[in-house]
This record gives structure tokens, sequence and C-alpha cells, in this order.
């Protein structure tokens, strides 16, 4: 599973790299964010369903509760600025990740769950981390919008450096 995790975390890199080669707009930051943050609401979902370990089971639902409460900021500031996220090739590609990755953790159980979908975690967190250092804050044009990707980018960290203790306390 470590290398499925590899694999994804490389596929969104290059997914974002080759996407954000071409300037983007608001309106697809946008959507971007809010893509981003439901592909980690519906994983956190299923882990809070489906893992054995319970801090698993307790972080899979910290994200799904995080990650809510920021598309929420999103579409609100998105409907204060009358920005309509717009769907853009990267969004597509966040979605249809996220969607195999759903699909691989359904056929896992156990350990093997808890593992898989830890490990994407840790590369989807520090992907998305990549995103928003690279492309995200620095393409958006809109102060606010800059603001609220700002703000949030502490609690991607804090998902991620949680993410990588739970990944170090799964391989004893």
């Amino acid at each position: 599973m470590r290398t499925f995790a590899v694999v994804t975390a490389i596929a969104l890199g290059l997914v974002a790299a080759g996407a954000f080669a071409q300037a983007i707009d608001d309106a697809q930051i946008a959507h971007i964010v809010v893509t981003a943050n439901q592909v980690d609401i519906d994983a956190g979902k299923l882990a809070a369903s489906m893992a054995t370990s319970p801090e698993v089971k307790k972080f899979g639902q910290q994200m799904v509760t995080d990650h809510t409460g920021v598309n929420k900021q999103a579409v609100d500031l998105a409907t204060k600025l009358t920005v309509t996220p717009a769907d853009n090739p990267t969004s597509q590609s966040l979605k249809a990740g996220g969607d195999k990755n759903v699909a691989n953790l359904k056929t896992l159980k156990g350990a093997a769950f808890d593992k898989a979908y830890v490990d994407h975690e840790v590369a989807y967190h520090q992907a998305v981390l990549d995103a928003l250092d690279k492309t995200l804050i620095p393409g958006a044009s809109n102060t606010e919008l800059k603001a609220l990707l700002v703000k949030v980018r502490p609690a991607f960290v804090a998902h991620l450096e949680h993410a990588k203790t739970i990944q170090s306390s799964l391989g004893k």
C-alpha cells in the first residue's frame, strides 16, 4: 500500500504541475479548493466508519469536520464575491483520484485499511500543501481568497503532521 500512496502523491504532483503551468483564475482556484476538501471528506467518512484503529477512526472524523468547515468558508466567500467556482482539469483529476482512492479503500479491511488510508492522507496533504504554496496562494488575485488560503494552510500542515504521527504508530 505504501507504493499506492507514493504513486498517488506523484500523480497529484504531476497533475498540479501540468495544470498549473497554465494560468488559473480565482473561479478555478475556488473549485480546486472545494474539490480537494471534498476528496478528503469522502475518504474521512469512510475511515470514520471502516477503520479498526480508534486513532484512525478519530482522525477520519476530524478530516470530515475540518474539511467541511473549510469548504463552508470557501463557498461563503465565493458567494460573497459572486464568484462561481469553475470546473477545470485539476479539479477533475482530484475528483477522479479521490474516487479511485475510496474505491481502493473499500476493498480493504482491518490494519490494511488503516495503513492505506493514513498513507494516502500523508501523501495527499503533502500534495495539497505543495499546490497551496506553489500555485493556489500565489495564483489567487483576490485578496480575500488569498487570505482564506493563507488562513487555512496551518490546518493542512497540522493534518499532515498528525497523519505522519499515526503512520509511524501503525508501523509498530
